[in-house]
């Protein structure tokens, strides 16, 4: 049977054909996925929900928060330092500084805010580093002291860094040249070893502490406290609004004994020299002026110092970071012989009526010792002469007379060897020999011939300035030795040690030192017309002449000048002692303390002549007013 041959028109089309299964299974599986995908992101969404609102609610609200709300610190100025009259010798002005907001910050910011801000990415990057510990608001002080480049860069840059915090702070302002440096001393950021300590344990990183002289002494007294500023920022850290202000609190002012004009005379009789000055009321200890050559400009650490500055100072041979008032340990020379005088009479070795005989030298203990005169001498001398020509064949035979022991008891009674207690950080003690001491410290007696050249200021015998104005000035008062402070406070809190000394002995001794200045002593250039000036003047020997002479000793051989000094004669107001560094003789050290003492005596002249002034203005007007008395006004 044969089959019919089909037609092709009779074939189905594919478009004819009904759809598959398999695509309605596959188009029912993708919207299976979506409706998952949509439960699961529905449920992740519900659990953040939870985690913001349930769970967590402040911890999130306060992250939230942080993005919008910025704590700034605000600066606490330091306390002024005032001198004795109230002015102003050290005060605050304000600049700039930036500060890193650590919560927003990035590593990668570190370098390119280095090189715009001209920091050493190194220096910047540790600084982060070592506060890594601390919380996250904690900021990090990065630049002081901005200048109008940096600003520029900062106000440029607040897009790209955020993180950059710029608040107003203030900062010392030191006086300039050098002034009273040794005594203000200086701030700077409290370092890492400083903050391990128990005194510092207050203080946080990035604060600004006192680190030299009276800011450091009185740091707890002139530092303020920092307030706080807290703003909404937005997301390119400029301020839109403040919300809350916490006030800083203001340092204590600080009001020195220091007189200005005293101090400006003093700094002006030392320029060009190195050594020091320091005045002394030595009825109560007060410190008038101070001055220590050659000095430093505080200012230049007052922020950061330089690293080239700072190697400048250190590499300095003349030190000018030692505040020779207090820090110079040096032998004192013939102004020790007042002291060599007094024990001679109080102990009743000598009267002032004993008698020696200078022919340029003497011969003690198989060793012959010379007079500064030699060898011409001084002849046959009183104990008043002796003082007024600083005989030392008259004082190597007192010396011998009383013994070391007994040189250093007196020594001991008047100061020496030991720190005066002065409000200053790192005072030095110096040295008063003595047999004990000999012994304890080269394990060997004294030997008798080494006694002479104590007795003169030489030897093992060593005194700072601020030693020998309170040794001298508590003699010329009776034997009242207050202890020295920069800080004005009332008497009765003033420490003193008193010893009973006979009234004719001091007399003796202070009469000597009155012929010093005014009877053709060596110290005439301390004189001041009708003024009673006394004084002594001391060269003291850095070397022996027998190995400078031979050695052709340069100007930095060259012996030490001193002179201290007071006035008037009797009831004394000031002291003043003046070390001149290879001065060569005390009479040149005598004329700068004849200029200090000047400027207190015309000070105190100006003072009277206006209260007198207003005392005859205020009695002039009473007599205007009581001759009105009862008389109509005019018509």
């Amino acid at each position: 049977m044969t089959l019919p041959s089909a037609d092709p028109n009779l074939e189905p089309r594919l478009s004819d054909k009904p759809p598959l299964r398999d695509d309605t299974r596959f188009a029912a599986g993708k919207i299976a996925v979506f409706q998952y995908a949509t439960v699961i992101i529905f449920l992740f969404l519900m659990s953040g929900f939870w985690r913001l609102q349930v769970q967590n609610p402040e911890f999130y609200g306060e992250r939230a928060q942080q993005n919008s709300i910025k704590s700034v610190p605000i600066p606490g100025p330091r306390g002024r330092i005032l001198d004795r009259d109230g002015r102003v010798i050290v005060d605050n002005h304000s600049s700039f500084s930036l500060l890193l907001a650590r919560e927003s910050a990035k590593e990668e910011h570190l370098r390119p805010i280095a090189q715009g801000l001209d920091l050493d990415y190194n220096d910047l990057a540790a600084r982060v580093r070592r506060v890594r510990s601390q919380p996250k608001y904690v900021t990090v002080t990065i630049k002081d002291e901005l200048s109008p480049a940096d600003l520029a860069f900062v106000a440029a840059h607040l897009d790209f860094f955020p993180e950059l915090v710029l608040i107003q702070t203030p900062r010392r302002l030191y006086p300039k040249n050098g002034m009273m440096a040794h005594v203000i001393g200086y701030t700077g950021e409290i370092s890492e070893d400083e903050l391990d300590l128990p005194d510092f344990a207050k203080y946080n990183q990035g604060d600004v502490v006192g680190k030299f002289g009276i800011e450091k002494q009185y740091n707890d007294t002139l530092m303020g406290v920092d307030g706080q500023r807290q703003v909404v920022v937005d997301n390119r850290g400029t301020v839109r609004q403040t919300l809350a202000i916490k006030k800083a609190v203001e340092g204590k002012d600080l009001q020195l004994t220091i007189d200005l004009d005293v101090q400006t005379v003093a700094e002006l009789a030392m320029q060009g020299k190195n050594g020091s000055v320091v005045a002394l009321d030595p009825r109560s200890g007060e410190v008038l002026a101070m001055v220590s050559r050659p000095t430093f400009d505080p200012n230049k650490f007052a922020v950061r110092i330089k690293s080239k500055d700072w190697k400048e100072i250190l590499d300095n041979p003349e030190h000018p970071m030692l505040n020779r008032a207090i820090q110079a340990e040096l032998a004192p020379g013939s102004t020790f012989k007042p002291i060599v005088a007094l024990a001679g009479l109080s102990t009743g070795t000598v009267d002032d009526k004993w008698t020696t005989h200078c022919s340029g030298g003497v011969a003690l203990y198989g060793r012959y010792q010379h007079c500064w005169v030699s060898p011409k001498g001084h002849g046959t001398l009183s104990m008043h002469n002796g003082i007024v020509h600083s005989c030392d064949v008259f004082f190597y035979t007192l010396g011998s007379k009383l013994g070391i022991d007994n040189l250093s008891f007196y020594g001991d009674l008047v100061g020496f060897g030991q720190t005066t207690g002065i409000d200053l950080p790192h005072e030095r003690s110096g040295l008063m020999p003595s047999e004990k001491w000999k012994l304890r410290y080269y394990r060997t007696k004294w030997y008798a011939g080494e006694t002479p050249s104590v007795a003169i200021g030489q030897g093992a015998l060593t005194v700072t300035p601020l030693q020998l104005a309170r040794a001298i000035g508590g003699i010329a008062v009776g034997g009242k030795w207050y202890q020295p402070h920069m800080v004005k406070k009332p008497l009765d809190q003033v420490k003193m040690a008193e010893w009973a000394l006979n009234p004719e002995h001091v007399k003796t001794v202070v009469d000597g030192l009155y012929g010093v200045v005014n009877e053709g002593g060596t110290g005439v250039r301390a004189a001041l017309p009708h003024i009673e000036v006394c004084g002594k003047t001391g060269t003291s020997q850095l070397a022996s002449n027998d190995y400078v002479k031979p050695a052709g000793g340069g100007e930095d051989m060259r012996d030490n000048a001193w002179f201290v000094g007071f006035a008037p004669r009797d009831n004394p107001e000031i002291v003043v002692v003046a070390l001149f560094e290879h001065g060569g003789h005390g009479q040149f050290a005598a004329a700068i303390v004849r200029d200090v003492l000047k400027a207190h005596f015309d000070k105190k002249d100006r003072v009277t002549q206006l209260q007198q002034n207003q005392t005859r203005t205020v009695a002039a007007l009473g007599l205007g007013l009581a001759g009105t008395a009862g008389v109509a006004p005019p018509q």
